[in-house]
């Protein structure tokens, strides 16, 4: 049998948590594919265009993604989404383009620096299914039937995507604006999962992380969230950070009382293949709780 990724890490025991890409601000833009391996350099777009979204990428931090509709039906223009994922204050804005060269004229340097491009906000959640096979074949075999479970029960809300990080975590969900990385979704999760969003909570058995926090951050939320039982969205708050050596002390609010919490970072595990396309193995960065302490 040819070699998985997603199957490995499970194998292995590796935990997800903490492993969310950061990421602060996105650009989702509409294309029916097929996107290559490669997405901003393979996709059906003009040469142009690839390459100015490529340099725009690149100057202001701003990721950007492919999106297109489960079965790959496009609307009448380009759909785009600009999402802000600041933790203590996301925000998404979204506009139809009539043609793609208009995407050139959008104001990625606002974007990058966490201000308005110009677009029409929007308050409904984008909920995105990684599904990049080409990229990587895990993405397929495992995203594609959730993008099809949630297609079918949340069809507004819900977007495949292309390559977003952690592939060996298929299958991937991004819930913007947010930036809410959850892995390992299996088709009968999916439905409830963003059920429990829409309601405004989170998922902590699936979470990986928040996109605009780092990962040590990331594992100290969810520590935090369940020494408490806290589960609603916006209800956790960053107050301090401060690292020493391998370890991470991180200070919380959750419910009007902070939380210490101290998570170890360790890069020394045995190197393993991390991706389904990887030439070569390489250590998993895994972290560890210490403690949970309430002040």
């Amino acid at each position: 049998m040819p070699f998985r990724c997603a199957a490995a890490s499970l194998e292995r025991g590796e935990d997800a948590l903490g492993s969310a890409s950061t990421v602060r601000a996105f650009l989702l833009v509409e294309n029916a594919g097929p996107w290559g391996t490669e997405a901003l350099h393979d996709a059906r777009l003009a040469e142009d265009v690839k390459a100015g979204l490529r340099a725009a990428s690149a100057r202001t931090g701003v990721r950007v993604l492919l999106i297109r509709r489960h079965g790959g039906v496009a609307g009448p223009g380009v759909r785009v989404f600009a999402a802000c994922a600041d933790p203590a204050a996301p925000w998404l804005e979204s506009a139809v383009l009539d043609d793609e060269r208009q995407l050139l004229d959008l104001d990625l340097d606002a974007l990058g620096s966490g201000r308005s491009p110009g677009l029409t906000p929007s308050t409904a959640p984008v909920v995105c299914v990684c599904t990049h096979g080409r990229h990587d074949a895990c993405c397929a075999e495992r995203g594609r039937p959730v993008a099809a479970a949630l297609a079918r029960s949340h069809p507004e809300e819900t977007w495949e995507v292309s390559h977003i990080g952690g592939d060996r975590f298929a299958a991937n969900v991004l819930v913007l604006p947010e930036g809410l990385y959850y892995g390992r979704v299996g088709v009968e999760d999916a439905p409830a999962l963003v059920d429990r969003h829409l309601a405004g909570h989170l998922d902590l058995d699936l979470l990986r992380g928040r996109s605009g926090h780092g990962f040590a951050v990331q594992v100290a939320e969810v520590a935090a969230r369940r020494a408490t039982g806290e589960t609603r969205v916006d209800a956790c708050r960053l107050e301090q950070v401060q690292r020493s050596g391998a370890d991470t002390r991180v200070r919380l609010a959750l419910g009007g009382t902070s939380y210490d919490v101290v998570v170890r970072g360790d890069a020394a595990g045995e190197p393993q293949l991390l991706t389904c396309r990887a030439a070569r193995p390489n250590p998993p960065v895994s972290f560890a709780v210490v403690s949970v302490t309430a002040r």
